[in-house]
């Protein structure tokens, strides 16, 4: 088993700063005395990770981080104090630091610090592309435009701070993947995020399942039960569809935004948590204010950061991107091999309005490759745009106003099948294969449609 090496800085001893509870199974732990005995060491590269609960008097916490991390830029570096504030917290994961703990946080949250820390400096040293990333978080961002990077920077500017975000946007522009970021981003990361669909949770059950209840609180209430609220401390919530919150509860929401302490259903004792507050609306909660359906008290306790989501018509130069995170995303989770798609089709994906954007991109990708069977290269009509024709510039068919007195049904849509066809092939100078793409068709099936108009012995009609 590779052992991960430890480096410690200390100048304290016993609890609960003690030797013996750090991860046995797989660390060496060196324990020093003094930031010279940490250069030494990081300079022979003899750390996987440098634990900090001791600061010489000589320096201060931001001096030992620039000084350790000068000499091992890849070093993740965790500060573990007695005296550690919240600000100087942020200050020093803005500045490097690899995470931040203070006396209040339990053995086990260090001790998972410690162990993602190391595997993460494993990862970089075996695969240089992922050191190159530097920012977890954006793994999921997926997008380069101008209108995704306005959101990445939001992101990464208010990710350290404990401030409430409230993300807007169409349904489907990924408000919940932003949410996973801004906590990703932030000194809370190494604790999971709490969400809440509180559109999803009937009215009479949303209070207990964010507040928790005692046994015998209501009927049914057989047991006593933590809410979501005091499952994230010192974590996030992430509250998604918050205009659906009745608004009764929404007066309870806002003291807790302002006091940081809530009351279990049928009890009268204060519970206080520390907890970052992550809102999402898919409504206009300034037209619902007005409307009376939203406090507008709650509705600037929210807004402290506003974060809108684009939609995906506004970023069309994001498809590109979506469909090969996509195709890797599902063709993983379905265990086959990876697919592709023809550039033109993706063009053509490219000017599709997508109402319900990101998430209807994903299951158009997750369909398509379910409809394409063993092949390795998406198509059109994979997508279902066999119907999309009117892309073409090919004759128009006829206005009802241009059409004869007598005509056959049948003969009519012959001859505007054929004039589609045809028109087809000369975009393509012949190409069956280029021609059926551009229609959404299979090839063969292109090549029987044309048998049929032309007869088996046409030209147009063989499979070259």
């Amino acid at each position: 088993m590779t052992r991960h090496r430890l480096l410690w800085l200390t100048r304290e001893t016993g609890s609960p700063e003690d030797g013996s509870r750090l991860p046995a199974p797989g660390f060496e732990v060196t324990r020093v005395e003094s930031a010279a005995d940490v250069l030494n060491l990081l300079r022979a590269r003899a750390a996987d990770c440098v634990l900090v609960s001791g600061v010489p008097q000589e320096c201060n916490r931001g001096v030992l981080l620039e000084t350790f991390l000068a000499a091992d830029a890849r070093v993740p570096v965790i500060f573990w104090g007695r005296d550690l504030s919240a600000r100087e917290a942020v200050s020093l994961v803005r500045e490097g630091a690899y995470n931040c703990h203070s006396d209040s946080d339990d053995w086990d949250h260090l001790q998972e610090s410690i162990e993602q820390a190391c595997h993460e400096r494993s990862v970089r040293e075996h695969d240089p592309r992922r050191a190159e990333t530097g920012e977890p978080w954006r793994r999921n961002m997926v997008g380069r435009s101008p209108a995704m990077e306005d959101v990445a920077n939001t992101i990464r500017l208010v990710g350290p701070f404990k401030c409430t975000v409230l993300i807007t946007g169409e349904t489907g522009t990924g408000k919940e993947v932003a949410a996973r970021a801004i906590h990703a981003a932030s000194p809370r990361a190494h604790l999971p995020m709490v969400a809440v669909n509180c559109s999803a949770v009937p009215e009479s059950l949303l209070e207990a399942e964010l507040f928790g209840h005692v046994k015998g609180a209501f009927t049914g209430a057989a047991n006593q039960r933590v809410g979501r609220f005091e499952q994230a401390h010192k974590s996030t919530i992430f509250l998604d569809e918050i205009s659906e919150m009745p608004l009764e509860l929404q007066a309870k929401l806002l003291r807790v935004l302002q006091e940081r302490e809530f009351q279990r259903l049928g009890s009268s004792e204060t519970i206080k948590v520390d907890v970052r507050v992550i809102a999402a609306s898919n409504t206009n909660l300034p037209e619902m204010v007005r409307q009376g359906k939203f406090r507008e008290d709650l509705f600037y306790r929210l807004n402290v950061v506003p974060l809108v989501m684009p939609p995906l018509r506004k970023r069309t130069e994001d498809i590109a991107l979506l469909m090969d995170h996509f195709l890797a995303k599902v063709c993983a989770n379905e265990d086959i091999p990876r697919k592709q798609v023809t550039p033109r089709t993706v063009e053509r994906l490219a000017h599709l309005p997508w109402p319900g954007n990101v998430r209807q991109l994903e299951n158009a990708v997750e369909k398509a490759i379910a409809l394409s069977g063993y092949r390795d290269t998406l198509y059109a009509s994979d997508f279902g745009l066999a119907d999309s024709s009117r892309l073409l510039t090919a004759e128009k068919p006829l206005a009802g106003s241009a059409l004869p007195e007598q005509m056959d049904f049948a003969t009519a849509v012959s001859q505007f099948e054929r004039a589609i066809l045809e028109g087809a092939l000369a975009k393509t100078g012949g190409n069956k294969t280029a021609a059926a793409e551009m229609l959404g068709l299979k090839r063969t099936t292109l090549i029987m449609k044309l048998r049929g108009l032309h007869g088996a012995d046409s030209p147009l009609a063989v499979a070259g």
